[in-house]
């Protein structure tokens, strides 16, 4: 059974290291994919309250209340956008502009996927603030932080903008990456999934603020190695 880290831990707060291909909750269908909650709940005998989400394809900081008074502090602290939530992403092509604002309405889609609202399209609204980290031929790395908590929103946003994650086929990016694709030599499957991480979280709760960080996964560094040239 797979290992959860654990990134911070005290009498009401649990902060994991969620790996990507991990549903956060429990899917639906008959045969649901497994998930972070169900199995830190089988690992440590204890009921969690979920109070965010990361996607499937998405890694980094992922928070459970460890009881329902912290679970309320909490949910209102992400409704009143009070919680700070940097994500690290690669991007395909080159982002020109070295940071800004994407602000765009979302609505829902078809198949429980998000879309911009069009002109005169009622939609809720969606900022995400940006930094250019390093350009590459091809690809840009990003820093990320949403302002509002909308499902999808940065892989959103991010293909709205001409810049789709380098790898998501539900928002107009590739299926996947290889060593080749990424500018080095080979057939070496690299990335697999969507590479998008939450690198950082501040939580405040009552008169303090925790801050978590999350460190980058094999498969990015990965990337990020040979992207900047570095060894086979």
């Amino acid at each position: 059974m797979a290992q959860v880290r654990t990134l911070y831990e005290d009498a009401g707060l649990l902060v994991v290291d969620k790996p990507a291909g991990l549903l956060t909750i429990p899917g639906r269908g008959p045969e649901p994919a497994p998930d972070v909650q169900h199995l830190l709940e089988g690992q440590r005998g204890e009921r969690l309250w979920v109070v965010h989400r990361l996607d499937r394809g998405t890694s980094g900081a992922l928070a459970f209340a460890r009881n329902a008074q912290v679970h309320r502090q909490l949910c209102q602290a992400f409704e009143a956008g009070a919680v700070e939530k940097r994500y690290l992403a690669l991007v395909a092509g080159t982002v020109a502009e070295a940071s800004g604002v994407i602000d765009r309405p979302l609505v829902p889609g078809r198949r429980g996927h998000m879309r911009p609202a069009r002109p005169g399209e009622a939609g809720k609204a969606a900022q995400t603030e940006f930094q250019v980290l390093e350009r590459f031929e091809g690809f840009t790395w990003l820093a990320l932080q949403p302002r509002t908590g909308r499902q999808h929103q940065i892989r959103v946003h991010l293909a709205w903008q001409g810049h789709p994650l380098a790898v998501d086929e539900t928002y107009r990016g590739a299926a996947q990456r290889t060593a080749a694709e990424l500018g080095g030599q080979g057939d070496e499957l690299v990335l697999a999934r969507t590479p998008l991480h939450c690198a950082r979280m501040v939580l405040p709760l009552g008169a303090k603020a925790i801050t978590v960080e999350a460190p980058l996964p094999e498969d990015l560094l990965r990337a990020l190695e040979i992207l900047r040239g570095g060894p086979r």
